[in-house]
């Protein structure tokens, strides 16, 4: 047995997989998000790991034969968020979230303090990445500065509160624009531009390779009989990939969560930092993802859903399976900035075009061809760097929607298939990770694809229509 524990922005998920990758069990727990101001976010840790020890309790509570036999723990998790810890160990603050926009100032501090900052991380200094954050907090906070002894990733905390040790894996750590992406390893030229060593940082490891051991007193608590192993792990997107099986260079696939994404493995590193391409370690060795990615996706809809006082499936109910013809509205989604094309932590949402005669459905289509539109761009940046993308599985809640998805297909203007299992594409990669450092089997005999369900196909003239209207839903980011 191996368990998955996907530290989520909006909720934690732990899964119980079986020998023949059955998922046996799952448990979940909301997180709240905190946002002092306008724009930022934070977390506090301590919330994380109750949330953590609710689920396990529960599945304890339920599956406790099962429990009994978990050989190995795989972490997935939030990406780019720092955990400040004191001598003792303790956080000295809440977590700035991958979502957090305050630090736009401190990346071009930090970008001419450290000129081979894109050429070494393969990626723009970006608010949202770990090291803006700390510039920040030793300017804004300097007193939690000095006392911070040591910097980890969300997840990397939960493994010190599970095992003791502090070990981070080379996908999260490529998120904190400390890392020497070829090498996949701390740059301490990236750190000193901080002001930090390696002193503060955890120790580096592939995700599929031991990290660690849960405590013996939690073993105890979760009758645990075989002291399991605690695998490398990985970040949320690159956990997913690992779920999905997408282990081989141009397995492209769409993750559509309460963030998005557009992501190919890569055999090797072709950086476009300029168009905000994100160029990570894979959570496998000699491996990279490259992507594109959006701060706001199926949160659009939850966004909507709430604003309307109606739930999403309500909302989407009245729209059919597919559309017959592009919304009359526009909608931009950027409620909390955005990452790729533009790196501006500052724009916002933009609904354009309403009338008298605009309602309900109108809307809620255009706030997912907006979701759409915005992935064409990530769709374009990573295609600017030689990739070519005949066709891409999705992931994430979003998935669910087959109107989504065929929408999501007339814009890109390729086959998008519907995966089973799609929803639980970072808890089981975590799980797949644990796995893989029990046992040491072969990377490509655990992370297999799973069966496409369904796949949605262009039409001609449907994709016709979305192709006139892109240049036009483009021309609003200058007005927003």
């Amino acid at each position: 047995m191996y368990l998955g524990i996907d530290l989520g922005t909006s909720a934690v998920k732990t899964i119980l997989v079986d020998d023949a990758q059955r998922v046996i069990a799952s448990r979940s727990r909301a997180l709240r998000i905190d946002v002092p101001r306008p724009g930022w976010a934070e977390q506090d840790p301590a919330a994380w790991i109750a949330a953590i020890f609710a689920t396990l309790d529960a599945l304890k509570a339920d599956h406790a034969r099962d429990l009994a036999e978990v050989a190995g723990i795989g972490l997935s998790g939030q990406m780019h968020g720092p955990v400040l810890l004191d001598a003792a160990m303790k956080p000295l603050r809440p977590c700035i979230l991958w979502n957090d926009g305050r630090s736009a100032a401190e990346c071009a501090v930090l970008e001419q303090r450290w000129p081979a900052l894109r050429q070494v991380t393969g990626n723009k200094a970006m608010p949202g990445f770990t090291a803006p954050k700390l510039v920040w907090i030793a300017d804004h906070e300097p007193r939690i500065f000095s006392a911070t002894r040591l910097v980890l990733q969300p997840k990397a905390y939960v493994r010190l509160v599970l095992s003791g040790e502090a070990i981070e894996d080379v996908s999260d750590a490529s998120g904190s624009l400390w890392l020497d992406v070829v090498k996949r390893d701390w740059s301490d030229e990236g750190l000193a531009a901080t002001g930090l060593t390696r002193a503060q940082m955890p120790r580096l490891v592939e995700g599929c390779a031991p990290a660690g051991r849960l405590r013996a007193d939690l073993a105890e608590r979760w009758g645990m009989t075989r002291h399991p192993i605690i695998a490398g792990g990985a970040g949320d997107n690159p956990a997913g990939a690992i779920g999905i099986g997408a282990i081989r260079p141009g397995a492209t696939f769409i993750t559509l969560g309460t963030s998005g994404a557009v992501i190919t493995p890569v055999a090797s590193v072709t950086p476009n930092p300029e168009r905000v391409v994100h160029t990570f370690c894979h959570a496998i060795p000699a491996l990279w993802l490259q992507a594109g990615a959006m701060l706001s996706a199926a949160s659009c809809l939850a966004w909507i859903a709430r604003l309307l006082g109606a739930s999403e499936a309500e909302l989407l109910a009245p729209l059919g399976a597919s559309p017959a013809a592009p919304s009359p509205i526009s909608f931009l989604p950027y409620l909390a900035g955005e990452r790729t094309p533009h790196d501006d932590p500052d724009v916002r949402g933009l609904l354009d075009g309403l009338s008298h005669a605009t309602d309900r459905n109108t809307i809620v289509q255009a706030v997912l061809e907006g979701v759409a539109f915005a992935l064409a761009d990530c769709r374009d940046a990573l295609t600017d760097t030689g990739l070519v993308m005949a066709e891409a599985d999705a992931i994430g809640g979003g998935s669910r929607s087959d109107l989504w998805l065929a929408i999501l297909a007339n814009v890109l203007t390729i086959p998008i298939h519907r995966l089973a299992e799609g929803e639980t594409g970072a808890a089981f990669g975590a799980a797949r990770l644990a796995r893989l450092a029990v046992t040491g089997e072969a990377i490509a005999d655990v992370c297999t694809p799973p069966a496409r369900v369904r796949t949605f196909m262009p039409a001609p003239a449907l994709a016709a229509d979305y192709a006139e209207r892109l240049p036009r839903w483009r021309r609003l980011y200058r007005r927003s």
